[in-house]
């Protein structure tokens, strides 16, 4: 028993141990855990009906967690929900589905009470729902109406602050964790590639998850922020490019090391690793208000951003971006 102690003492980071004992030896067999790090764990991931939050949706159900799907696309949300099915060995208990728009008040509130209803508490809130308008030109919105900076303001940045609210008291109760997906967009000069309505909506986020950490920290609950960079998802076809186009401008970023210094794309995949790491408190504890910047590098030299109408413009054979 003591050689038993001694061996758990110098390996605290293995979970089972099973020894057996004879007369004249001691033998240590390791062995898998059969339960994922999130096992018992609820989480919330919004916008998970394609690109970021789906690939987070799949992978917290890998490590165990029951999750709560939302979205507004109801055939791209049954998508999700296949996938993640898929990846828990179809437990049909461990999965809620919410179809709806989160700018929404009732939207808001029902994917927090049915997650509770389902699972019986909630540990993990995601906020990944997000995105811009696509009624006029990006790159012209500041001379538009108010409508679409309306619309930014709401999705980006209103809608996480009302989830954390209608979670905080359940979190609180659990000592969860809040991770809100914003983007490299809003740091520095993040207009151009994304337009400026919804840039000045990822640095009020930004800015909300340092506020928020320093509130919820004293009730247990930590939140942070990941700031993804360019990642292959379907956005920009939503946008009204087609998949050459995309793929022109996915080329034209990648081939100029300041733009991309990884010089190639992101995929939806790694997003989710840095999101399950700032949900993972055994991980990331002493961690809170921090913005996990995922870009390649891009942030390092910023013309990414700063050139995105010269890129677009150039593919679209346009003299002036700006029409």
């Amino acid at each position: 028993m003591r050689t038993s102690m001694s061996l758990l003492r110098m390996a605290p980071h293995l979970r089972f141990i099973r020894h057996i004992s004879t007369s004249s030896t001691f033998k240590v067999t390791l062995t898998t855990p059969s339960k994922g790090q999130f096992d018992e764990r609820a989480v919330i991931v919004t916008g998970s009906s394609n690109g970021i939050g789906r690939a987070t949706a799949q992978l917290f159900a890998r490590e165990g967690a029951s999750v709560t799907l939302c979205g507004r696309n109801e055939t791209s949300l049954q998508e999700s929900k296949r996938l993640v099915l898929a990846e828990n060995g179809n437990k049909e208990a461990k999965v809620v589905l919410v179809q709806g728009d989160v700018r929404k008040e009732d939207v808001m509130k029902k994917i927090i009470d049915e997650t509770v209803k389902k699972f019986g508490h909630l540990d993990v809130l995601v906020n990944n729902a997000g995105g811009m308008s696509t009624t006029t030109p990006v790159y012209r919105e500041i001379e538009g109406d108010l409508s679409r900076f309306d619309y930014a303001w709401e999705l980006n940045t209103r809608s996480v602050l009302r989830l954390c609210q209608l979670a905080l008291p359940h979190l609180a109760t659990t000592k969860g964790e809040i991770v809100n997906v914003s983007s490299i967009a809003g740091l520095n000069n993040g207009a151009g590639i994304h337009g400026p309505f919804y840039s000045t909506a990822k640095a009020a986020q930004d800015q909300l998850t340092r506020n928020l950490a320093l509130h919820y920290i004293t009730k247990g609950v930590r939140v942070n922020s990941v700031n993804p960079g360019l990642i292959h998802t379907s956005i920009y076809q939503k946008h009204g490019l087609s998949d050459d186009m995309v793929k022109k401008c996915e080329d034209a970023a990648v081939s100029d090391f300041k733009r991309v210094p990884c010089q190639r794309i992101g995929q939806p995949e790694e997003v989710a690793e840095a999101i399950l790491f700032l949900a993972d408190r055994k991980r990331s504890s002493y961690i809170i208000g921090h913005q996990l910047v995922v870009d390649g590098g891009s942030s390092l030299y910023f013309p990414l951003q700063a050139e995105g109408p010269e890129i677009l413009a150039g593919i679209l054979g346009r003299s002036n971006p700006n029409k």
